[in-house]
């Protein structure tokens, strides 16, 4: 976040292609396949919205003959209604006329199978629901159910939509939410909700291993009552570069640990000095190649591609982004991803830029977040100024913040970290705190010797930012579900 950071302190319309459907006179003529039965396919078509803007989801269920890749086709009936940043589906528009085509991994539909599909847009006079879909070419004479009042917001109806999920039959952060996805500004859960977690990192795990195993995030899930857990890998400073096979390994176990408690996992990509990620890039693409394909079916893993971003311009992140991303989709199409931002991944604040550059220039990606890191004693109200802002126009996720000063020492501030999380609960911004440790410095939140000893729910081995910490995160979660 500062240049006073030393070590140890750890301290998206993405059109992936043009779609397989001819667009002329605003007709959509998308290419034919083998004989299908007269009712092609039933769509539900659901949003969620708020002014200017929705998210739309729309189940497809192919009532005709086995297909191995789909164009589903519709028209906008409100010209202002448009496509923007969407997931599971290429997108492409021509003025009303809009196409959807599958990815590698979804376009194969047997007789009766159903895949799901979104997009976030926006419209202006008015957001009606389409009121004919086609899939290859032929009309979907299937139901098909919407939302057509641009002033109600709904969900996707259990009884009538087949992309829904079932309610949940367990208690945990993970067994509610399911897989996540970003919805607008915000991370949204299986229900299409926003949601907020809430959790702590782990410091650098070459150092820090014998604070993370069952007995440590026994008692983060159940006694701290966490919804998540940030795994922070360095690949500097003694970290993955020493080692890959072995550190790969050793983040793939703590997302099972995470996982088997019902709680999300950051994989943290912990890049720091050099502060340029692209010095990384090959590194990053062998590591993400792996560790997507190991946990590709899991719902519980987040991708946070470069920490701290320091010492490089906007483009240049965007540039790493964008061939990084590419490679976590090839393996685990769904996941989010988190992409650091400048100046320590202050949104360019500490490099005396802001949101802005971001905006203008977002990542050319899909389902993604912007990593927001402070420390509560060196960062107060012009940082808070820019993210209450970024907070109406950009995903945010702050996967790292300290109730101390950048160094990862000094006083606490409580006064100030409180006014922080206040601002997140108030835009739903989930939060990783640093850390779930017992490193010799006051941002830890264990008591230097904890973790040797072995026991993590005494609160007397709390330091004062643990003791803060634990207390703000067991207060009750707001996970809606319908």
């Amino acid at each position: 976040m500062s240049l006073l950071k030393r070590l140890p302190r750890g301290r998206t319309l993405g059109v992936a292609g043009a779609v397989g459907a001819l667009v002329a006179g605003g007709l959509i003529l998308a290419p034919m396949v083998s004989a299908s039965a007269s009712a092609g396919c039933r769509v539900t078509y659901t949003t969620n919205q708020w002014p200017g803007g929705f998210t739309a989801n729309i189940g497809i269920t192919n009532l005709g003959d086995p297909v191995s890749s789909w164009t589903l086709g519709w028209t906008f009936p409100d010209a202002g209604q448009k496509v923007g940043q969407g997931w599971s589906a290429t997108y492409t528009q021509s003025g009303s006329a809009v196409t959807a085509k599958s990815m590698d991994y979804n376009g194969s539909l047997a007789t009766g199978a159903t895949t799901s599909i979104g997009f976030n847009g926006t419209w202006t006079a008015s957001n009606p629901t389409p009121s004919s879909f086609t899939l290859n070419g032929v009309a979907c004479t299937g139901s098909t159910t919407g939302s057509p009042s641009p002033s109600k917001s709904t969900s996707p109806s259990p009884s009538t939509s087949p992309s829904t999920p079932p309610p949940p039959t367990g208690g945990t952060p993970l067994a509610i939410n399911g897989q996540l996805h970003v919805c607008g500004v915000n991370l949204c859960n299986q229900y299409n909700k926003a949601i907020q977690l809430r959790g702590m990192s782990t410091h650098g795990i070459q150092w820090f291993a014998s604070c993370i195993n069952g007995t440590s995030l026994d008692a983060l899930a159940n006694d701290w009552k966490a919804d998540l857990l940030r795994i922070a890998m360095y690949v500097q400073e003694q970290g993955y570069e020493t080692n890959p096979a072995g550190f790969t390994a050793q983040v793939n176990n703590y997302v099972d640990l995470a996982e088997a408690r019902g709680m999300y996992a950051i994989i943290d990509f912990h890049t720091l000095t050099p502060g340029d990620p692209n010095y990384n890039l090959d590194r990053a693409k062998t590591f993400f190649a792996s560790v997507a394909q190991r946990n590709a079916a899991k719902k519980n893993v987040i991708y946070e591609i470069a920490n701290e971003p320091n010492g490089v311009s906007w483009q240049g992140i965007k540039n790493y982004a964008e061939q990084v991303i590419p490679v976590i989709r090839a393996a685990d199409p769904d996941a989010v991803v988190i992409v650091g931002t400048r100046g320590w991944s202050s949104l360019g604040v500490s490099d005396g830029s802001s949101e802005t550059e971001i905006v203008n220039s977002p990542v050319n990606a899909t389902n993604i977040m912007y990593a927001f890191h402070f420390y509560a004693a060196s960062h107060k109200d012009n940082y808070r100024t820019v993210v209450a802002r970024a907070a109406k126009l950009l995903p945010l996720f702050v996967t790292e913040f300290g109730t101390v000063s950048a160094t990862g020492g000094g006083a606490t501030d409580l006064s100030s970290t409180s006014t922080w999380l206040d601002l997140l609960d108030q835009n739903k911004i989930s939060y990783a705190n640093w850390t779930y440790s017992d490193a010799n410095e006051s941002s830890a939140a264990f008591k230097p010797g904890t973790c040797s000893a072995g026991s993590y729910t005494n609160t007397s081995q709390l330091t004062e930012s643990g003791t803060y910490v634990r207390n703000r995160i067991r207060t009750a979660d707001n996970f809606p579900t319908s």
